[in-house]
């Protein structure tokens, strides 16, 4: 099984619209990918550090779940645009991506 994460650092002053991620964006990723692969998607909102006086290094995460890293590529080359499209709908934080075996 491959995992797709995608994080979203929480910078001070930046900016993340749950509603639209949510709502909107989390959508068009299920309609986009579903048909290419995309088994699951699931999502972490960050609460706090271990210091639970500190923020959470994140503010989302997310990770989308496929069989084999020859659907992501090709799932994201047939939709890549139009989902990183939207990425300035809901946030101005610039996202990390990394793609992983899942090993346990």
């Amino acid at each position: 099984m491959i995992r797709v994460t995608v994080a979203y650092p929480n910078e001070p002053g930046k900016k993340f619209d749950w509603d639209y991620y949510l709502n909107t964006h989390g959508p068009l990723v299920n309609e986009q990918l579903s048909g290419r692969g995309l088994l699951k998607l699931e999502v972490d909102k960050g609460i706090s550090s271990p210091d639970p006086s500190e923020p959470a290094p994140f503010v989302a995460i997310a990770y989308l779940t496929f069989n084999t890293v020859e659907e992501v590529h090709e799932g994201f080359k047939a939709s890549g645009r139009e989902i990183m499209g939207d990425i300035p709908n809901f946030t101005d934080i610039k996202p990390t991506f990394q793609i992983s075996e899942i090993v346990v």
